[in-house]
């Protein structure tokens, strides 16, 4: 960070603010507008913590390289605008023009970190190049995401809006690690685009050009940077549409008739989907998974000297390894690390969100019951889809990270749909009171719950 962050930074920032108050009675209606500018200020203190832990606590890191790749493609712009123009849409071939400035990026020929660059480096020409303006960018962009995601949960079960907004915005390590200059954060926002699109065009059926529209932009984000978070997304999602619309046909029969043939259907479309998007890839295509993940595994495993490595057993690149760990990989992703695990500031917080994901799990299914539980995620479909997403999510990222500091941050995607599904579940396990305010009302918030 430099003197300009200190000056630039503030008038930045209220640049933001005044357009967040401006376009917010545009996005938010009377139940959800309080959590509207909170919501975006905690995105906004993340992406300014993000950039100071990294620089004083760490003393370096991703962001910071980011960063110097954008210095780079900035001076470029400075000498040339054409030079410049040409790094921002290049896809890492060469070009004598551009090769003195390709040749000092280590990232040039990385697509999905040259991407972030590139995102980056666009932002850079709007701040002149200021580091914690970058950061704040990504956070709004990280934020309209989120905030999509946040309109789609509460339009399915609004009853649960106040819960639901603690689980999308408030965990610390979500809007930490999700909010600065770092791949998370365009994944964040894009899976939010993804999830209201997907919902809104299939399910809801209501302005399918902007959930369309929307659903592309954040596909090609995701792949652009982490396909996996797709791959874990697409089956669950499939099986989400076609539960929805299965609920809807009034002939028993005719649902009986029709489940069969729409699994098949939803699972060929996920493996199509799957291997398409993953073709020659070097690090995601389906028949180099298993490989690519033990390698994975032992290069984090052996550059954490920090205690926090973590062991789920033997993986020897096989598919049948993966699903042997898979359990633990869960568990691991979920519910760890355990407070007595923790051996740094950011391991706590990790440790005390997965205490609170302990907690909520085991007293909600001891109260409930575990058949009765199942049963209720069986009957509401946004619930299957969550809890599948979670635990595909949980086994990709439990066997590839093999340790808790890179852990932290590749599981963010899962915990938004985890919590909020326990949330909901929550709110279905319990008996309605005799008498309930008005505002409480599923009829009168369903009707709120909308800013179409």
């Amino acid at each position: 960070m430099e003197l300009k962050d200190l000056f630039l930074t503030p008038l930045y920032l209220g640049i933001f603010y005044g357009i967040a108050f401006a376009v917010r009675k545009r996005f938010t209606n009377p139940i959800n507008r309080r959590y509207f500018i909170p919501a975006l200020s905690v995105k906004f203190v993340g992406a300014i913590g993000l950039g100071l832990i990294y620089q004083f606590y760490y003393g370096g890191g991703d962001t910071f390289n980011y960063f110097n790749h954008v210095k780079i493609v900035y001076r470029a712009f400075g000498d040339s605008p054409i030079i410049g123009a040409k790094l921002l849409i290049s896809h890492g071939e060469y070009d004598p023009e551009t090769s003195k400035y390709a040749g000092m990026m280590e990232w040039y020929r990385a697509p999905t970190e040259f991407f972030v660059i590139k995102v980056a480096a666009f932002f850079g020409l709007l701040c002149f190049n200021t580091y914690t303006v970058i950061g704040l960018c990504f956070a709004a962009l990280s934020f309209c995401g989120m905030w999509a995601m946040y309109l789609t949960f509460t339009r399915i079960y609004p009853i649960a809006y106040k819960k639901l907004a603690i689980s999308i915005f408030f965990l610390p390590s979500v809007f930490f690690w999700g909010s600065g200059l770092m791949k998370d954060s365009l994944c964040m926002g894009a899976l939010g685009w993804v999830f209201y699109g997907f919902y809104h065009a299939f399910i809801n059926k209501k302005n399918i050009t902007t959930a369309i529209t929307l659903a592309a932009l954040g596909i090609y984000i995701i792949i652009s940077v982490k396909v996996y978070i797709l791959l874990s997304f697409l089956p669950p999602a499939l099986l989400w549409i076609f539960n929805e619309n299965n609920q809807r046909i009034k002939s028993a029969t005719t649902r009986m008739l029709l489940k069969p043939l729409f699994i098949i259907m939803g699972l060929l479309a996920s493996y199509l989907g799957a291997t398409k998007l993953t073709a020659g890839d070097e690090k995601y295509d389906i028949e180099k998974i298993g490989e690519r993940t033990k390698i994975t595994k032992e290069y984090l495993t052996t550059q954490v000297v920090s205690g926090s490595v973590y062991n789920i057993g033997e993986i020897d690149g096989s598919i049948g390894s993966i699903l042997k760990v898979a359990p633990q990989a869960i568990i691991v992703s979920l519910y760890r690390p355990f407070l007595f695990e923790a051996r740094n500031p950011v391991m706590i917080l990790s440790a005390l969100e997965a205490t609170l994901f302990i907690w909520l799990t085991v007293n909600l299914f001891y109260k409930t019951g575990i058949a009765k539980s199942l049963r209720l995620i069986a009957s509401k479909p946004i619930l299957t889809f969550s809890f599948i997403f979670s635990i595909i999510f949980a086994i990709g990222v439990g066997t590839n990270s093999g340790n808790f500091g890179t852990l932290v941050r590749y599981k963010i995607p899962l915990m938004p749909f985890y919590l909020s599904a326990l949330y909901i579940m929550q709110f279905m396990a319990k008996k309605a009171p005799a008498r309930r305010p008005q505002l409480n009302n599923p009829r009168k918030l369903r009707r709120l719950a909308t800013t179409e």
